[in-house]
């Protein structure tokens, strides 16, 4: 099984997109993404550690009512 390693935060927009997400757009202190009815503020770091993109992924999973694997996530 593959780990999580930091993520750049291009790569984090491009793989929302892939799961159907559109932005970022922009909003009165951070930019955020769109799911159906549902917004995820994307913080405005370079990378994001690994602690901080579990929490952000549990955000999308709830989002999108289903469990996202790091194999899946790595090949998005």
């Amino acid at each position: 099984m593959s780990r999580l390693s930091p993520c750049k935060r291009k790569d984090f927009i491009n793989k929302l997109r892939k799961l159907g997400f559109e932005g970022p757009k922009s909003g009165t202190r951070h930019q955020f993404m769109i799911y159906q009815q549902c917004r995820l503020t994307v913080p405005s770091n370079s990378e994001y550690s690994v602690p901080q993109l579990k929490m952000m992924i549990r955000e999308v999973e709830a989002m999108i009512c289903r469990q996202i694997d790091v194999d899946e996530w790595n090949r998005l």
